[in-house]
């Protein structure tokens, strides 16, 4: 596919948007957050008068065209405006996980190079120093909090506000050198550095230009009509391709408004308060909304609850077809408009979406019941499929066209293929350029056409176009009589029931498959209070009699689910048991991003996973786990294993039935 060759109106950087909206917007909100409970507003204008002040302060401190800037904290303007800044002056912005440990920190800054790293505040410093001796390249640490600064030795240390007035006071010598340095960038300049989420191994630094950026934002914002009108909620990792290109590659495209909320505690509070009108969230943000509603549903008095159901089982029947501008009777319409003034509306608006416009999931697989019922509310709820090397875009769903079931056709500007081996692939303008410091994983993942390996299984519906994903194509295998082997498939299903935090499946080589399942604490411990059952812990709670009756309750329903699918019936699972923790990023057990590290899974726990295959019917175990202040300490406990029932089915053509 022949590349863009120039920039789309002459707009060849993140700059020269922030330029044009400056001029275009410049009374227009850009950002506003949420401190001590009031919200404060920069406009456009005000957004690149602070953005100019810190790339000249940057310059006055040393900063040279190719350095990498580290960027940790929460979402706040200041970090944005960091990030467009180190652009202006040439240099490259890297985003990292505010809430990675120091090893994982040591790693990506001595990895990038980074001379400079602007902190949120005195936790992220304190970070950087414990692993300044490791990484010597730093020479800068610029804080935004100055709250706990006083007593550091200041040698390197530099108040965000300082470097501004610095920038500010030698305006009239720096600001050439920032004119000169924004005028060179073009197409093919870097624009950011990302570092992928590591599920195999160590992550790998992204490299996006303003190409792969601004070409993504355009056309994903031409394609759900995204204006300067818009508003958004800027709360996920600011280290995640996907809060970049919403919150900073579609917001410098459009002009729309980035929200960002006072903490993670406030977030549903100031949700409700902006009201926004596109909203991105992973499944797991609108399961946990379900199962606070439903939550909510079971403490209400009975008329109300009588009044949610009877609704919502008209909402579920007609809502996805008034989304969708389909035919429905006008008894039904009405009886849909009653239910939004009684149910749906004040729901809507305690979520904090009536104003939703469009919203999108992704990142797993999303529940059809879930899915069905934001979309029963009226909520255009939708899903799209992507990754960091894409610059988030692959395939999107297009109004009309929504369904739980697959992940859109491909996005405009793309083009897809799948392998002879199941593998997704596909090329666009918003394809990565390189990995950093890393021909090798470069070569093997885009090859000379541009095509990109995405790692995932899936086959394209030849009547609709759309996307079907199975798995990640290095976890399909085969069970030992030959049957297909999909273990997110299986975990997906699992994971609709509110009670199920996370599965890990286990079965590739193996005669059946084997579960492990973290229990969700809020809804599982909401239901012990509910019963008046008391338990210590999540160890205790998750080893509860009941608790396990319910989970092999569900197990035995997604046996039942699964055995229906021909291909996948040999998936169904023969015995699990309910972890004693939940599986964390600060254990190595899973990323940043909430991703399974099944390797690590597998070998960390290999004593539970032998248990499940010895036919023992519990196993004593202790694991290592990592505290909030970085301490480590043990938890013993000895583990229930469950069988479940399976659903007998057909043997497999060319298999011989056992």
């Amino acid at each position: 596919m022949a590349q863009v060759q120039t920039a789309t109106s002459g707009l060849s950087s993140v700059p020269a948007l922030l330029a044009r909206n400056a001029k275009e917007f410049g009374g227009r909100p850009a950002y506003r957050e949420k401190e001590f409970g009031i919200w404060q507003t920069w406009s456009w204008a005000e957004t690149a008068e602070e953005i100019d002040a810190l790339a000249m302060g940057l310059i006055a401190l040393g900063i040279e065209p190719g350095d990498h800037v580290a960027i940790i904290g929460r979402n706040r303007p200041a970090h944005y405006w960091s990030m467009v800044a180190a652009q202006k002056c040439g240099a490259v912005p890297v985003p990292l996980y505010q809430d990675a440990g120091p090893e994982e920190m040591d790693y990506v800054l001595d990895h990038c190079g980074a001379r400079f790293v602007i902190c949120g505040d005195q936790e992220q410093v304190d970070k950087v120093i414990e692993v300044k001796d490791r990484v010597p390249k730093i020479e800068h640490v610029i804080y935004v909090d100055k709250r706990g600064m006083r007593k550091y030795d200041h040698t390197h240390l530099n108040w965000f506000d300082d470097v501004q007035a610095e920038g500010r006071g030698g305006h009239s010598r720096l600001e050439p050198i920032m004119r000169e340095r924004t005028e060179k960038l073009d197409y093919d300049s870097t624009c950011v550095m990302l570092y992928t989420s590591g599920t195999t191994g160590k992550p790998k630094g992204v490299v996006l230009s303003n190409r792969n950026v601004i070409e993504s934002a355009k056309n994903s914002s031409e394609f759900d009509h995204l204006t300067a009108g818009d508003d958004i909620l800027a709360y996920l990792p600011m280290a995640w391709v996907g809060d970049f290109i919403f919150s900073l590659g579609q917001a410098y495209w459009t002009g729309f408004c980035v929200n960002c909320p006072e903490s993670e505690e406030t977030m549903m509070t100031d949700l409700r308060e902006i009201g926004p009108t596109y909203f991105f969230a992973p499944p797991r943000v609108f399961e946990n909304l379900l199962t606070t509603v439903m939550i909510r549903m079971e403490d209400a008095t009975r008329l109300k609850k009588r009044l949610f159901d009877h609704y919502m089982k008209v909402a579920r029947r007609v809502g996805p077809a008034i989304l969708d501008g389909k035919p429905v009777s006008g008894g039904d319409r009405f009886s849909y408009w009653l239910g939004n003034l009684l149910i749906f509306g004040p729901l809507k608006n305690t979520l904090g979406f009536s104003r939703v416009r469009v919203g999108y999931t992704a990142g797993e697989a999303i529940g059809p019941e879930i899915f069905d019922f934001y979309r029963s509310l009226g909520i255009n709820l939708k899903q799209l499929y992507g990754q960091t090397e894409a610059t988030v875009f692959i395939t999107v769903q297009p109004d009309g066209e929504v369904r739980p079931d697959t992940v859109g056709v491909p996005a405009p500007g793309v083009e897809l293929r799948i392998d002879d081996n199941g593998e997704v692939y596909y090329r666009s303008p918003g394809t990565f350029v390189e990995y950093y410091n890393n021909p090798e994983s470069t070569a093997s993942t885009k090859d000379a056409e541009g095509w990109v390996a995405t790692g995932d299984a899936g086959f394209i519906e030849p009547d609709t176009g759309h996307l079907r994903i199975i798995d990640r194509a290095k976890d399909v295998g085969k069970m030992a009589d030959g049957s297909m082997f999909a273990p997110k498939y299986v975990e997906n299903k699992l994971k609709f029931y509110p009670n199920i935090l996370e599965a890990v499946v286990f079965g590739s080589g193996r005669e059946m498959c084997t579960a492990f399942i973290n229990i969700d604490l809020n809804a599982v411990g909401n239901w012990a209070e509910r019963n008046n059952i008391s338990y210590a812990s999540y160890q205790e709670l998750a080893n509860h009699p009941q608790v396990l009756d319910t989970i092999q309750s569900h197990v035995e329903e997604v046996n039942a689910s699964v055995a229906e699918d021909e291909m996948l019936s040999g998936c169904q699972i023969h015995r699990f048991l309910v972890l004693h923790k939940e599986l964390d990023a600060d254990d190595g057990e899973m990323t940043r991003t909430r991703k399974v590290r099944r390797g690590v899974i597998s070998e960390k726990f290999g004593d539970l996973v032998e248990a499940l295959y010895s036919g023992k019917t519990e196993q004593y175990t202790e694991t290592e786990v990592t505290y909030e202040d970085g301490r480590k300490g043990k938890i013993k406990a000895t583990l229930e294993i469950r069988d479940a029932k399976v659903v007998p089915t057909a043997p497999k053509q060319g298999i011989a039935a056992e």
